[in-house]
């Protein structure tokens, strides 16, 4: 073919995808850019892999979609797009149905689909499927839809990559099993892997994944990495050294803020916290969590994109994808630990408008949150070997609850351990549970303590952000290795841009006693964990009523906004143990002067402490004084036992603590009202005292110990949660 029919056939291509970019879009007018078409002309024409680093907004659906379009008119299968969240896959879903392309998804929330959709694909109905990482290992999807997709595929599509990479901010195991399945792939299908936030290193190591020698030249993978920035994003920072101060910089400015938009908290108990307040001062907001329930998820969606509230005030659970054109301002009340997940979170303003209102109010506290969740990484050697040994010692699948009584690690952190293994081959998921393939694997330290350095230099880079005397956009896009050479013009230290640094005292003090306001309940486990007999403790199945605690209640969460900051000092590991500080003892009689009791409690029985004596018997004598209740008993730990045992996982927690306490009538001490009693807990009801209650499972033993005992209630009463 001449170089003139090469051209001419490439342009008779390019405006059939423009064509396809109209329909997707609904504008005549829209043309592709020039390095939208270089995409989509590497994938079609010549049949290559190509990774998009493109900032949010640029149009990495529409090279896909617009793919798709071209692909299946020619006759080749269907589209794989590999992406990570339901609420992505529902935007991709809708924009698909606008250009005339079929497609579905294959998820958690629509299992009575099933069926259907693996018909569809059989007849060849369907042109793109939409899955996440996770599924491609799921046993079923595995072996009943996978080999047929990955022999009859037109085009894969892997989204949000920078999960590919362990050195991505958001780095998810079974974006590692790509690499398998691409390896897999006939020769000449394409693949197309896109994300807006990756640095040059992270960019290295997805198209090393992506290349079909993988060898490190990537001849083979066509990188196209565009400039990050975006002119309407005006960046700031606004330091204000008090929790309530920043709420009530937000109740006061809210309203000037463009349209609606998204205030990013850090956790889940501040999410709540900052909509509820937000709501009694007349906005209308929602909280948004990975633990708000779907179907209201979906309507918090719902209504911020038909504008029908101000906000939505959530964790990063409101993340990739979201597609909302109009945001007109992104917050943050704290700081992430990463610029890169800074600038993709804020890159979700703008992307339609001339301008939008970025403001970062970082905390004191933000640095305690990060080394919380730096906590989380992948666990340490010995707690792999366990289990592994535990796969391998065992005659069939063992399922991760199973496996949970053999391992001290939480439900999260164990699925995400198995997750790697399984990548790396020593272990496989089948239907049951999982397998030990009998493989020999290496515990790489090295690289660990490579990714944990990597964490840790981009807090302090965080940190030189909300310092940083220069442009901030600057600041941001070197930081994701994105050249540039001049100042924005648009932040507040380019004066583009200036906030107000002072707030009304009369708010603060309106927020102080939101933040403040002390009582939080605590919830009473109902259910054993699954597979106590493998750990030699009868305990089973739903908690008989008559051995249950009752709802008991906190002053707080640890990561409350409030008090979270003094609960978290009195218990650090460094705070000596000592009474109960005056702050404190002030917010636990308003706790039981604000809770309604159906009944008055007769009497106090305190868990006595290993680590922290003196804390909790001073809590419970002033209680005692304050209330007029005897202490009648004290459950009193084993002094061989270990503070904290088993913690991070319910069925070693119990273990842990089934047979810890012995019940000991105190002695007989006068009251004001009278003489102590000394006669037990038979026929009364209890106030438990502890200092805090991180799993619930020392507190659900106890009562149940007070219940045997013949306590009528048991009531638990405690500083903190969590």
């Amino acid at each position: 073919m001449t170089m003139t029919a090469a051209a001419s056939r490439n342009q008779e291509v390019r405006d059939r995808a423009e064509e396809s970019l109209r329909a997707l879009v609904g504008r005549p007018e829209a043309r592709l850019h020039d390095d939208q078409w270089a995409a989509i002309e590497a994938l079609v024409v010549d049949h290559r892999r190509a990774l998009v680093v493109q900032r949010t907004g640029w149009g990495k659906s529409a090279v896909y979609f617009v793919a798709t379009a071209l692909l299946r008119a020619a006759g080749v299968g269907p589209t794989i797009i590999i992406s990570p969240l339901l609420a992505l896959m529902r935007n991709q879903i809708a924009a698909a149905e606008r250009a005339g392309i079929r497609a579905v998804t294959v998820n958690s929330s629509n299992l009575d689909e099933w069926a259907e959709v693996y018909r569809a694909i059989d007849a060849g109905e369907v042109d793109v499927l939409l899955v996440s990482p996770e599924r491609l290992n799921n046993p079923d999807f595995r072996e009943r839809a996978l080999p047929q997709l990955t022999g009859a595929t037109g085009l894969v599509v892997i989204d949000e990559a920078h999960c590919v990479s362990d050195w991505g901010h958001d780095f998810r195991p079974d974006y590692r099993r790509i690499r398998t399945l691409l390896a897999e792939l006939p020769a000449g299908v394409p693949v197309l892997a896109t994300t807006a936030t990756a640095n040059e290193r992270v960019t290295a190591d997805v198209a090393e994944q992506l290349s079909v020698t993988g060898t490190s030249t990537l001849d083979d993978v066509l990188v196209l990495r565009g400039t990050l920035d975006r002119d309407s994003l005006h960046l700031g920072v606004v330091e204000l050294p008090s929790p309530a101060q920043r709420l009530a910089w937000l109740a006061e400015n809210l309203k000037t803020l463009p349209g609606s938009g998204i205030i990013y908290c850090l956790t889940v108990a501040a999410t709540e916290q900052v909509s509820e307040h937000l709501r009694a001062a007349g906005y209308e907001v929602a909280a948004y969590s990975g633990q708000t329930e779907e179907t209201q998820r979906r309507t918090a969606e719902a209504d911020l994109l038909g504008n029908r509230v101000k906000a939505l005030v959530a964790t990063s659970a409101l993340g990739m994808g979201f597609d909302k054109p109009d945001l007109g301002f992104v917050i943050h009340l704290g700081a992430p630990p990463s610029p890169i997940a800074y600038y993709q979170q804020v890159g979700r303003a703008g992307r339609g408008l001339s301008q939008a209102t970025v403001v970062l109010l970082p905390g004191r506290e933000d640095r305690e949150v990060w080394n919380y969740f730096a906590g989380l990484a992948f666990p340490a050697e010995h707690q792999v070997r366990a289990t592994l040994d535990a796969l391998a010692g065992r005659d069939g699948p063992m399922s991760t609850m199973l496996l949970e009584t053999q391992v001290d690690l939480s439900r999260s952190r164990l699925d995400m351990m198995l997750k790697v293994l399984d990548v790396d081959g020593a272990v496989q998921r089948v239907r049951g549970g999982w397998l030990s393939t009998g493989q020999p694997w290496q515990y790489d330290e090295e690289r660990y303590e490579r990714v944990r350095a990597t964490r840790r230099a981009e807090e302090q880079s965080m940190l030189d952000y909300v310092n940083t005397s220069g442009c901030r956009m600057q600041f941001l896009r070197r930081t994701l290795d994105d050249a540039v050479a001049e100042a924005c013009g648009r932040c507040d230290r380019c004066g583009g841009v200036q906030f107000e640094l002072t707030v009304d005292g009369s708010d603060v003090e309106t927020a102080g006693e939101v933040l403040n306001r002390p009582g939080v309940a605590v919830d009473a486990r109902r259910q054993w964990p699954n597979g106590m007999a493998e750990l030699g403790v009868p305990l089973k199945g739903r908690i008989a009523p008559g051995e249950q605690a009752e709802t008991g209640r906190a002053i707080a969460g640890v990561t409350d906004l409030g008090w979270g900051a003094q609960l978290r000092a009195l218990f650090n590991p460094e705070t000596p143990d000592g009474e109960v500080p005056v702050p404190l003892r002030h917010a636990i009689v308003a706790v039981i002067d604000a809770w309604e009791l159906p009944e008055r409690p007769d009497c106090i029985v305190v868990i006595e402490s290993v680590s922290r004596p003196q804390l909790v018997r001073h809590l419970a004598e002033g209680l005692s004084k304050y209330l007029r209740l005897p202490i009648t008993a004290r459950l009193v730990p084993d002094p061989a036992s270990t503070p904290g045992e088993g913690a991070a996982n319910s069925a070693h927690r119990v273990k842990a603590v089934a047979n810890r306490y012995q019940l000991t009538p105190s002695e007989p001490e006068p009251t004001e009202t009278g003489p102590g009693s000394a006669g037990g807990v038979e026929g009364r009801s209890v106030l438990l005292i502890d200092d805090r209650t991180i799993t619930g499972w020392t507190l659900t033993v106890a009562a149940r110990q007070l219940r045997q005992a013949g306590a009528t209630a048991v009531r638990p009463l405690v500083l903190a949660a969590g």
